[in-house]
């Protein structure tokens, strides 16, 4: 088997998989951005064309003998092997329903209250972490750069390092890292540090959260910090919850060196703005401005996440319409809760207060010609929330804690060249890029109250001066320069694309 020199880890399949005519078939995604498409990029930039994916799909015991563990896909990124793991359905439960959402997720964004322990079944959580360390090893081929992605896959570093010391080891962190005192709530702390400091390199998207996993790996493992940097300019602004004028850049635990990142996704503003030139999307703005009338529309889109700070979004809308009667007719809330998927039970919980909030509201305020909020719980596809987004006068993006929040910079992206007002949290990881943005902290009725009246009452050429500046901000901070930083950091743990790897470090 012929093996890659650059392995992604990341428990989803790059592709959509649909039945038809009794044959399976593997489709591209069909939203053009996200974090699939982004990471799919990077096998264009190595150099012999030789990468792989690693992910897992729910299987059937009885079906797992016969089932295709590696296929080849072959799409307008290139070609490149997937390696899928066969999880049964206890195995999916145990370790991704149970102890990723309901015992890792609420600690990672600073919720130890809802932490939940009883049912963990950790030595599943390892197993099925061996197996993609194992299925990643068989891919890899000496001196390979390994990508793993997530919180879920903490321990695969650990098991890699075990099974092929000359790997090159990446993690990068999707979430928010927590400050030491609650991620020491976590009963496998150490095993899950031990692990992260196997690793060559670990991202994350924003300086606070690299010092706090700094500071957790110096309280429970004694590493120090051997280099340290100020952040540059375009993510250290004074004063906001997140804002932290150095970051660490180098950990050290006896002989091993461990290098820290800290830099944002972004998101694809060229190609927003070539779907929203196109005409079916020309036609849906039209349509929702006819739909609209006078009204001005808000926008608040997210999935089901009790962190994603919806239910806080629509009572600042509640309390809005309360006490601004005259605003009645004249907006009207869109908002997406896009339901989890199934087994999760504290998901279905928030759906369904989101549900009853909205009908409550909707009871309140609506009459024969106005429903103020339009909810759905469906995924919108991108390009028709693009047409949302191009016509909406306010995006409410309001998450408790969150470790970036690419809504926000989609919707400023799909704004370039008009005003608008974006509402956002200081606990969204972007907030450190924007300080033109309507701050607020949505743990505060009056500070969630004040951030909507002033997007609401902003005057328009206050709102397009600052949508400039944040347009340049996304513009410049683009998912092609974060994947040219990584891989510029890439290089400097040995594995420059194209370049001959070093011996490991330590």
């Amino acid at each position: 088997m012929e093996k890659s020199s650059l392995v992604i880890v990341y428990h989803r399949q790059p592709y959509e998989e649909v039945v038809e005519d009794g044959r399976t078939i593997y489709r591209e995604n069909k939203s053009p951005n996200g974090i699939v498409p982004t990471l799919k990029s990077f096998f264009g930039k190595v150099d012999d064309g030789r990468g792989a994916w690693v992910a897992w799909k729910q299987v059937p015991a009885r079906s797992r003998e016969k089932f295709e563990r590696v296929v080849r896909i072959e799409d307008s990124f290139g070609s490149y092997v997937v390696s899928r793991l066969p999880l049964t359905a206890e195995q999916v439960r145990s370790f991704y329903h149970v102890t990723s959402k309901e015992a890792l997720w609420p600690i990672l964004h600073s919720f130890p209250s809802l932490f939940r322990y009883d049912n963990v079944d950790w030595p599943t959580f390892r197993e099925v972490n061996r197996l993609f360390a194992e299925a990643a090893a068989a891919q890899a081929e000496d001196g390979a750069l390994v990508w793993v992605h997530d919180y879920n896959l903490w321990l695969v570093p650990k098991y890699l390092r075990e099974l092929n010391p000359t790997l090159r080891i990446a993690f990068f962190h999707h979430t928010p890292f927590p400050s030491a005192d609650v991620f020491s709530v976590l009963p496998w702390r150490a095993e899950i540090v031990d692990s992260l400091l196997d690793c060559d390199l670990v991202g994350f998207h924003v300086p606070r959260y690299a010092k706090n996993f700094a500071d957790v790996a110096r309280t429970l493992h004694g590493a120090t910090v051997e280099r340290q940097v100020a952040v540059e300019q375009g993510m250290s602004p004074v004063g906001f919850a997140l804002s932290e004028p150095d970051v660490p850049t180098l950990l050290a635990q006896g002989e091993r060196r461990v290098a820290l990142d800290a830099f944002p996704v972004g998101t694809n503003p060229g190609l927003i703005a070539e779907l929203l030139a196109g005409q079916p999307r020309q036609a849906a703005q039209a349509s929702i401005r006819d739909e609209l009338g006078d009204q001005r529309l808000i926008v608040a889109v997210g999935r089901t996440d009790y962190t994603k700070g919806t239910i806080e979004a629509l009572r600042a809308f509640e309390r809005l319409l309360e006490r601004r009667p005259e605003l009645h007719r004249q907006v009207k809330l869109m908002v997406t809760s896009v339901r989890s998927a199934d087994g999760m039970g504290i998901y279905r919980e928030t759906q369904r207060d989101i549900e009853a909030l909205v009908g409550r509201i909707n009871g309140r305020f609506s009459d024969l010609r106005w429903t103020p909020i339009l909810l759905f719980t469906n995924a919108v596809p991108f390009e028709r929330l693009l047409a949302y987004y191009r016509t909406a006068d306010v995006c409410l993006t309001t998450p408790l804690r969150d470790g970036l929040n690419l809504v926000a910079k989609e919707y400023i992206a799909a704004r370039e060249g008009l005003g608008g007002a974006l509402v956002l949290s200081e606990f969204a990881g972007c907030a450190i890029e924007f300080p033109e943005a309507i701050m607020t902290n949505p743990y505060s009725a009056r500070s969630m109250d004040a951030a909507l009246d002033t997007a609401l009452d902003m005057p328009a050429a206050a709102g397009r001066q600052r949508m400039a500046a944040m347009s340049r901000t996304v513009r410049h901070y683009d998912v092609a320069r974060w994947a040219a930083h990584t891989l510029d950091r890439f290089g400097e743990i040995g594995v420059g694309m194209g370049e001959p790897a070093r011996a490991a470090v330590g």
